[in-house]
């Protein structure tokens, strides 16, 4: 049985594993983020790996010609040009020299090379690998259901590692628990790929493990698996009904739900119905989009509630309505084990405190025609002369979508790159408007933005949750600083408060 409280899983990097094992180590579900996990294991290793924690877990993956590939190619010991990097010295390295730039992994398409996918297998093998180090506590991750090509590689890579929990939203994940049960035999699976214009035609995105364990790639010494075990799965939804068809869909196979109210952070279900704007733009929810706790709760299977639910007393109406606990976001993210940069988060917590704080549900900014909350920030992507004056270019592409050519053969489009591309590749005029590279931006959130031959910089764009008061109790002007630990201590009473040490057990965890 999984604990009462989850911390999410948000953002690029914000959920890394420094937060979900502090997390973890006090008896909840610390969660990493599973997105763009090989360009973080990339561009952290460029920066000189400080404190040495990633080449700690790739000495411990399993296939070390793997890890042996990635580091000769991507690790620096100091920057490349012999400069000396942006550094903090309670942080540690942040960034590049001025004038050297990230080196970029081929982006992602309907068929990788297997050191491609190997490299995702690896990168979300360190995050876990992490997360879990040096505790008996549970370890979740988070994936994206809507973004696709990453999928089986990365869920490979977390169960090599040990992954206690998988959790996936942004689309209807009734796929997925089939191939966690085919990776758990060490077998190829498969998913449908979602294409555009495709017709009648249908594409498959595979991966198969055994092709390195039988030494068929990469030069790889023939190896006998590890034994995995199944991790839960958890379907995040936004209904009953959604809730209800993934049970029909999958059964046996879905553990439990998170349901997120449309004031959580990040990516939101749409509003229910035909849409319609508020007088500020945002998408309009109702009646239709409250979940019933009742309805949910007769389903029979354990879930948790999300959005909003960030006090003592959130925790316990969803307990006295039939949930198992709660997830919460957003006072997670601007802690100090958070992954943001720290600049970014002390910046947007003052910004809070002085009143000047806002999150606008932006029903454009998203690529994937989602919801996405964006909050105000200065010199980011919220400020329209920031994002009016950023060269549209797509150089990540995890957001692209695959459509179909008059030949038959695939082409992959994002509304976010350059417009004239777009519409070359089919796409339509209309849907570039307002719309954001989150790839991009997403990763400079952590320090970690690319930088352009011209010295421009990629801006950040944050994102939380609409109750931003569930910070306050945490900061005062002269103290911007909180604990993931603070965090569990003002949600949850003490019975259900478990330090979880190297050699605990389980057992702790069901209450």
């Amino acid at each position: 049985m999984l604990p009462r409280l989850i911390q999410g899983g948000m953002g690029v990097g914000v959920s890394g594993w420094a937060l979900a094992r502090e997390t973890s180590m006090h008896g909840q579900l610390g969660v990493v983020s599973g997105t763009v996990l090989d360009t973080l294991l990339v561009r952290r290793l460029a920066t000189g790996d400080p404190g040495g924690h990633l080449r700690r877990a790739m000495a411990a993956f399993p296939v070390p010609e793997v890890a042996a590939r990635v580091l000769d190619r991507y690790f620096r010991e100091s920057p490349v040009g012999g400069a000396s990097p942006n550094t903090d010295s309670s942080e540690g390295v942040k960034g590049l020299p001025a004038g050297q730039r990230f080196m970029l992994a081929s982006m992602l398409r309907a068929k990788a090379t297997p050191e491609r996918e190997w490299l995702m297998v690896l990168a979300n093998f360190v995050e876990v690998f992490l997360a879990k180090e040096g505790h008996g506590g549970v370890v979740g991750i988070n994936y994206l259901h809507k973004v696709q090509f990453p999928t089986l590689p990365s869920l490979y890579g977390a169960m090599l590692a040990g992954v206690d929990a998988v959790l996936m939203g942004a689309g209807i994940p009734g796929d997925i628990p089939a191939v966690i049960d085919s990776l758990s035999r060490h077998e190829a699976s498969s998913l449908w790929l979602d294409v555009l214009e495709a017709g009648e035609q249908k594409y498959a995105l595979t991966f198969d493990p055994r092709v390195v364990w039988d030494g068929r790639v990469m030069e790889c010494a023939v190896r006998v698996p590890p034994t995995l075990r199944k991790p839960k799965f958890l379907a995040i939804v936004s209904s009953s009904t959604l809730a209800r068809a993934l049970l029909k869909k999958a059964p046996g196979g879905i553990d439990g739900f998170v349901v997120e109210a449309p004031i959580a952070g990040g990516h939101n279900a749409p509003p229910r119905g035909v849409q319609q704007l508020s007088v500020r733009g945002e998408p309009v929810y109702g009646e239709r989009d409250v979940v019933d706790m009742a309805q949910m709760a007769a389903l029979g299977s354990p879930f948790w509630m999300a959005g909003g639910c960030a006090s003592r007393a959130g925790f316990e109406a969803a307990i006295a309505g039939g949930a198992r606990g709660i997830q919460v976001g957003t006072a997670f993210a601007f802690c100090d084990e958070s992954g943001l940069d720290p600049d970014l988060r002390r910046g947007f917590l003052a910004r809070l405190l002085r009143g000047e704080a806002d999150v606008f549900t932006d029903p454009l900014a998203s690529p994937t025609n989602f919801p996405f909350k964006v909050a105000s920030m200065e010199e980011s992507l919220s400020e329209a002369g920031v994002y009016q004056d950023r060269p549209r270019l797509c150089d990540l592409g995890y957001l692209r979508r695959a459509c179909r050519t008059p030949d038959g053969t695939l082409d992959y489009r994002c509304p976010a790159e350059p417009i004239e591309d777009y519409l070359k590749k089919g796409g339509l005029i209309e849907d570039t408007v307002g719309r954001k590279c989150l790839c991009n931006a997403l990763v400079a959130n952590l320090g970690l933005g690319q930088r352009r031959p011209d010295s421009y910089e990629e801006p950040p764009l944050l994102t939380a949750g609409n109750d931003l008061d569930c910070i306050r109790p945490f900061i005062t002007p002269e103290k911007l600083s909180y604990h993931a630990s603070d965090v569990i201590a003002a949600l949850l009473p003490l019975e259900y408060r478990i330090n979880v040490r190297a050699g605990a057990g389980a057992a702790a965890h069901v209450r």
